[in-house]
């Protein structure tokens, strides 16, 4: 018989060990997991922009080892396996890469940017539920996770990611101020100002949202999803609540708030067509024009590590999270062993997301700068104004 790690720990450990063990096992897989997906997420565009191009794209880094030869006797064969090494590839020049600093930059704030453009992406997904919430007792250690989905279940998670992800801009302000060079500065002036353009709507998109569910806990919305439907998809629920007039009455608000959330993630992760920052054609690279190595490194990271963050969120708060419409699915919720099952379903949704990024890049032209800002403030922040007005006034006829 195997004896239960925890359970025979010295009775002057505290009780918090345990769980504090948990916690960082769990934000080492995740910020792991992050990582990888940023990683493969640049190769996945890569593929997808040649597929739309017709052209094949990276399918030639594969094994490490592959065509070296080992003693004289044997040469490991060439295996590309679809180009899927690529990432390790370009980890490995970045990383190799000199590390140079103009001589005219303001060098702490110029070493300072790249970090601050990406902690606050890494810091916002903690609060994010992958899988169920519900309590679990773990196989072989006696140990109940009182939620084992979610690395933080706070109450107010959605203004937690709203003010955390906020601070990326400063790290892409001071890049083009430190820079000292116009090209960067113009991008730092544009991210700041489409910041403000766009955060407000985004932030006024999700008030409809917590008018319905009275919550800001983000596992409580999961739940709200379960019981009662999807929020653009109301008829998706683990219940099939076919009786429930409320939320088809609401539907229409709810689409409202996940279109403006969209174009809004957009904008604020800095991707076509809202590339302004650092529009190639007008600002060479934009705030990242003098960067190069690891710190170019880390501005990329951020800005994929965001873009999977905005994916994530929207899953969350619009898609049901984890949660699919199957009954016996939302049965497993206080097995340990569907953590891993709902975590895959997460993923799965995020990945449509993060494809959907993709193909608007490719797909659509960038925005002029002045049609970006009109957009932002004469068109999408008074519709979120009158979004929230409709939700009270159908609020008011549900009763």
């Amino acid at each position: 018989m195997i004896t239960p790690y925890f359970a025979n720990m010295p009775a002057d450990v505290p009780g918090w060990v345990p769980d504090v063990f948990i916690t960082l096992i769990k934000i080492f897989i995740l910020v792991n997991v992050i990582l990888g997906l940023v990683s493969y997420t640049v190769m996945a565009e890569r593929k997808i922009s040649a597929a739309i191009q017709d052209r094949i794209g990276p399918n030639r880094t594969g094994v490490p080892l592959g065509g070296v030869n080992i003693l004289g006797l044997f040469t490991m064969p060439r295996w590309s396996i679809w180009g899927l090494g690529q990432p390790l590839a370009d980890a490995l020049k970045f990383m190799l890469k000199e590390e140079f600093t103009p001589a005219h930059v303001n060098k702490f704030y110029f070493w300072l940017a790249p970090a601050m453009a990406m902690v606050p992406a890494l810091l916002t997904i903690c609060v994010i539920p992958f899988a169920s919430s519900h309590p679990v007792v773990l196989p072989f250690f006696d140990y109940t996770m009182k939620a084992p989905g979610v690395i933080a279940d706070v109450g107010i998670g959605v203004l937690l990611i709203f003010a955390i992800a906020s601070l990326g801009v400063y790290g892409i302000v001071l890049a083009g101020w430190s820079s000292n060079s116009k090209y960067p500065f113009l991008g730092g002036i544009r991210s700041s100002a489409q910041m403000i353009s766009y955060e407000v709507s985004m932030g006024l998109s999700v008030i409809p949202l917590f008018l319905v569910m009275g919550n800001l806990r983000l596992s409580d919305v999961v739940q709200y999803q379960v019981d009662h439907g999807w929020t653009v998809l109301p008829f998706l629920a683990a219940t099939w609540p076919w009786h429930n007039g409320a939320s088809y009455l609401l539907w229409l608000p709810m689409l409202i708030s996940f279109l403006i959330f969209l174009v809004s993630a957009f904008a604020e992760t800095n991707r076509l067509p809202f590339d302004l920052p650092e529009s190639e054609t007008e600002l060479v690279g934009g705030y990242h024009t003098e960067y190069s190595a690891m710190k170019f490194a880390l501005f990329f990271l951020g800005e994929y590590a965001a873009m999977i963050v905005a994916s994530s969120l929207m899953v969350t708060l619009f898609l049901g999270g984890w949660s699919l419409p199957l009954p016996f699915y939302m049965a497993w919720q206080d097995q340990w062993w569907s953590i891993p099952i709902y975590a895959f379903v997460f993923l799965l949704k995020m990945l449509l997301f993060i494809v959907l990024f993709i193909w608007v890049r490719w797909t659509l032209p960038r925005f002029r700068y002045d049609q970006l800002m009109s957009l932002g403030w004469k068109f999408i922040l008074p519709i979120s104004l009158a979004n929230i007005v409709l939700t009270g006034i159908l609020l008011a006829i549900v009763g």
